[in-house]
């Protein structure tokens, strides 16, 4: 069983930048992709970024020049760096993990979520 923890969401203005991290515990964390999702209010769970123990990285259009995804195999750590945020980028963001790199939400373990406000 896999646990996910996310830290690093807040309040921040549009144009700031934010850093997410989620720390994983009780797996081989190198053998799983790891990705972000995340929940705007009213919306459903829309994919925003993954990436694989050797670092193939994917992210939707919506983020693409804005936010990267990244991991530290060592620390069992992945990280979302967002940078230019949006008013829209505002959701509860999600980190997940699973065997299969996939934009659908079928990923098999799931953190809690960090909520991230961007203000205009």
């Amino acid at each position: 069983q896999v646990q996910l923890v996310e830290s690093g969401g807040g309040l921040v203005q549009a144009g700031g930048s934010l850093r997410l991290s989620c720390a994983a515990s009780g797996g081989t964390f190198n053998r799983y992709v790891m990705s972000w999702f995340r929940r705007a209010p009213g919306k459903e769970r829309e994919f925003v970024a993954a990436i694989t123990s050797g670092g193939i990285t994917a992210n939707t259009d919506s983020v693409r020049g804005r936010f990267t995804i990244s991991r530290d195999n060592a620390k069992n750590t992945v990280f979302l760096q967002m940078n230019s945020l949006k008013p829209e980028d505002t959701a509860v963001y999600y980190c997940a993990a699973g065997s299969v790199l996939t934009t659908r939400d079928t990923y098999a373990y799931w953190g809690q979520g960090t909520q991230v406000t961007v203000s205009l």
